[in-house]
């Protein structure tokens, strides 16, 4: 055997050292890359845009799909109207047409933004919405969503992801969590309790505030790991003047929402994006789907209207331009 130069050590000390040192500079690495974030899961994101809920909604995808340019849409999203309980229990004539969409292809996604509660925009005050909450916690609305799930089920529709009481922490909606987010907890676990009582389905709730604090953090309001299956977050260009990095890091933005869904074990969603109140905004575009290559969503849904679509409208081109590009 060959002896080594003096003062140099052997071969396998040699080895050792150089391993020490590469292990020492990765620490610094690992560190830094748990910093950034929760690891996301290994799966693909189902794209969708909404430009109706109804079936002149559904003809508009394939021309937006050919618009667009990457491939195939596939997660549809539509809203039901809030005003009385027989919308809320879903009419046939509005789901159906997304029930045929559905079942054109199996790897679609049907995802339905579902209210609590009637009269959904009707401006009711803080103590009338208290009071429907607390009827909802004691069970005095149980039946009209045990009758949605049937409807549900008997379009072949078992898989549908449900948006239920959507930017609850916000005050647009008569189901707003706001006025008693202890009643509003509870009621959210009675309509998933009476919905999975029904035989053949397999939903999947899907808890969606709006971004930021709003008028209640939307963590007051999160009923509980056993009846959310999704941690979604609508999330617009919006307040005006906001980077796309202030939407990240504001108090229960963006970040907040995947490290609150990590730490539950959930997936997320972006049932409702798109611009809003920075005009044409082409950083929003790149940032969010970058946020999307780095976080995949289970789905994300831009909302294209005008004067803020990028499909429907030609006010936007930056904008839009970014949007195919992604």
């Amino acid at each position: 055997m060959a002896l080594s130069p003096r003062g140099a050590p052997p071969s396998w000390k040699a080895a050792l050292c150089a391993l020490v040192l590469l292990l020492s500079a990765l620490v610094p690495l690992a560190s830094e890359s748990l910093r950034q974030g929760p690891k996301p899961p290994a799966s693909s994101t189902a794209a969708g845009v909404f430009t109706g809920s109804d079936a002149t909604g559904i003809g508009r995808l394939a021309a937006v799909e050919r618009w667009r340019g990457r491939g195939p849409l596939l997660a549809g999203h539509t809203y039901l109207p809030g005003r009385t309980w027989h919308d809320i229990e879903g009419p046939p004539g509005l789901l159906a047409p997304w029930a045929d969409w559905r079942h054109r292809r199996t790897d679609r996604i049907f995802v339905l933004n579902v209210p609590m509660l009637d009269r959904s925009e009707d401006a009711l005050s803080d103590g009338q919405v208290a009071e429907l909450l607390g009827q909802g916690a004691r069970g005095a609305f149980d039946d009209h969503f045990k009758h949605l799930a049937e409807r549900l089920i008997s379009l072949q529709l078992p898989d549908t992801v449900v948006v239920l009481g959507w930017e609850m922490n916000g005050t647009t909606y008569t189901h707003r969590c706001g006025p008693d987010p202890a009643a509003w907890r509870t009621y959210w676990r009675r309509i998933v309790t009476a919905m999975r009582t029904v035989p053949g389905r397999r939903f999947r709730f899907d808890f969606a505030p709006s971004r930021g604090r709003d008028a209640v953090p939307w963590t007051d309001c999160y009923p509980g790991d056993a009846y959310v299956d999704i941690i979604g977050m609508d999330s617009y260009d919006q307040p005006e003047g906001m980077s796309f990095r202030g939407q990240v890091e504001e108090a229960y933005g963006l970040r907040a929402q995947v490290e609150f869904a990590a730490r539950h074990r959930k997936p997320v969603s972006y049932p409702e994006w798109g611009l809003f109140r920075n005009g044409d905004d082409a950083d929003y575009m790149h940032g969010m789907a970058a946020w999307f290559r780095t976080y995949r969503p289970v789905y994300q849904t831009l909302t294209d209207y005008c004067p803020h679509g990028v499909w429907e409208c030609g006010g936007n081109p930056e904008a839009a331009r970014a949007y195919r590009a992604r």
